[in-house]
């Protein structure tokens, strides 16, 4: 059985990839994450300015230590009107000790009243294989941000991100729904795709 190692220590974004890895390989792929590797690894400091360089760095420290094949992500909302912010500061937009609802609350204050919600939600995933191969995939989802949180499923900026099409955020979307249309689901299947081929 193939081992792969998920480098997040957030418990959401883990459980999200873990779903959709296990849905789509079954049990041919068991799923470590960094709170099961011994030493423990601690946060890794994002320095990149892309999303690609973030996953990439990230990916790179932890199949440093473990040797073994390494998933990482990256993930950033761009509001169009907000010439593309938060983009790769997504995590951190309301400044140190930033949360999920000071996050959101930072946008939709930025944002106003302004008329215009366009936005991009972006996953890339880095992969770097047992014989220290790199790779990438990216998910895109186009949307619009609403006027307030809805829903409380999801995280982030889920409970303000409608994508297109829909009328209900993601956070009011079941995980089901979620993985079906989310960027991370479609950067994930791009992925798998990649480790089938293989």
């Amino acid at each position: 059985m193939m081992q792969i190692v998920l480098a997040t220590h957030n418990p959401h974004k883990r459980e999200e990839l873990r779903q959709i890895l296990l849905a789509e390989l079954g049990n041919s792929i068991e799923v470590l994450t960094l709170d099961d590797i011994n030493p423990p690894i601690g946060d890794i400091e994002e320095t990149g300015t892309t999303l690609e360089e973030n996953a990439l760095i990230k990916a790179r420290a932890v199949h440093e230590i473990t040797k073994l094949p390494t998933v990482a992500d990256d993930t950033g909302l761009e509001v169009f009107s907000l010439g593309g912010a938060p983009g790769v500061y997504s995590a951190r937009y309301s400044g140190e000790g930033a949360t999920y609802a000071s996050n959101v609350q930072k946008l939709l204050s930025e944002l106003g009243g302004n008329p215009d919600r366009r936005a991009v939600f972006s996953t890339v995933i880095a992969y770097i294989d047992e014989s220290n191969k790199e790779h990438t995939f990216r998910g895109e989802v186009k949307g619009k941000i609403g006027w307030e949180p809805r829903g409380t499923n999801g995280f982030g900026y889920d409970p303000i991100f409608i994508p297109e099409g829909e009328s209900k955020t993601f956070a009011e979307m079941t995980d089901e729904e979620k993985n079906a249309a989310s960027h991370r689901g479609r950067a994930l299947r791009a992925f798998v795709e990649y480790l089938r081929n293989v």
